[in-house]
This record gives structure tokens, sequence and C-alpha cells, in this order.
């Protein structure tokens, strides 16, 4: 998992794949308070973002989740919320077995567990071994959320090794 802000962000910086700095370009130029809820395609199926409007959670009520053909770049573009993660492990017990259509699995919970804020201006990478739990009240305080969700391809990554 990576983190960090659109402000601070440089193409240059080296951790990032092609692919990724693309995505977070994409999150710079759009002002996505002027879109609507939905799916924007920026190179067809390998690599697109979903925008949307929705009201965070008790965390009671969020689970885990990993996905395989897809990374997440997670934007909030107004509102906050906890972003709860942990590293693939075996000790992770699983709620929901893996359904290949959606590219997710969800897990009871997170093993360990860290939880950080996601706010405006903040992206997270996350990767194929990196369990994620999203849309989490902070202090189980709901608050409106617009974010928006980048997928790359994993396909993206295996050209770029």
């Amino acid at each position: 998992m990576l983190i960090g802000t659109i402000e601070g962000f440089n193409s240059n910086y080296g951790p990032y794949s092609e692919a990724v700095k693309r995505a977070v370009e994409f999150l710079r130029e759009k002002d996505f308070s002027k879109m609507e809820d939905g799916r924007y395609e920026i190179d067809g199926e390998l690599i697109y973002a979903t925008v949307s409007r929705y009201t965070t959670k008790p965390a009671k009520e969020c689970f885990p989740e990993s996905h395989r053909r897809y990374i997440d770049v997670q934007y909030i573009v107004d509102g906050e919320e906890y972003l709860g993660w942990c590293p693939f492990t075996p000790d992770l017990k699983v709620k929901t077995p893996y359904d290949e259509k959606k590219d997710i699995e969800f897990y009871e919970k997170l093993v360990p567990e860290s939880n950080f804020v996601l706010k405006p201006g903040v992206f997270a990478v996350l990767t194929t071994k990196d369990v994620h739990c999203p849309c989490r009240a902070i202090d189980d305080k709901p608050c409106k959320v617009l974010k928006v969700v980048v997928k790359v391809s994993t396909e993206l990554l295996k050209e770029q090794q």
C-alpha cells in the first residue's frame, strides 16, 4: 500500500508504475463535484474510475475486501472516512468467497488491523496483497463522502516488470 496526496504527487516519483501515474493524473485533472456517479473509462477495461457519493457506515457494517485482477487507487474528494488495512495473510477468515465477475472477496475482519483517515486530497494505492476495509465512519459518526476509485488492471503492472 502507498499513501500520498494529489498536491504532493510527482509523476517522476519512482515507486509508482506508469499505469498508477495515469490514474493519479486522471484524479488531478477532473472536477468530480460536477460529475455524476458512475463509471468513467480511462483506458477501457484496463483503467477505469468509479465516482460515488455515499454516507460512511459504522465499522460493524463494513467488511474487509481484496481484489485479484485490479488494484485500487482510492481518492477522497469530499468528506472523510477510515480506511482499514492489513497485508494478505493466512490468518484472514473468508466471509464471502471470491467473485470472479466482481473481482472481490470479503473477510470477517482485518488481521492485524491498521486504520488511517482518507480525507480530501489523499489517495491510497491498494495492491492485490492489500486487504482493505473502506467506507468506515470515523468514531462511528456518519459522514457524506464523494470518492473516486480508479481500478488499474494487474495486466498493466505485469507489462512493466
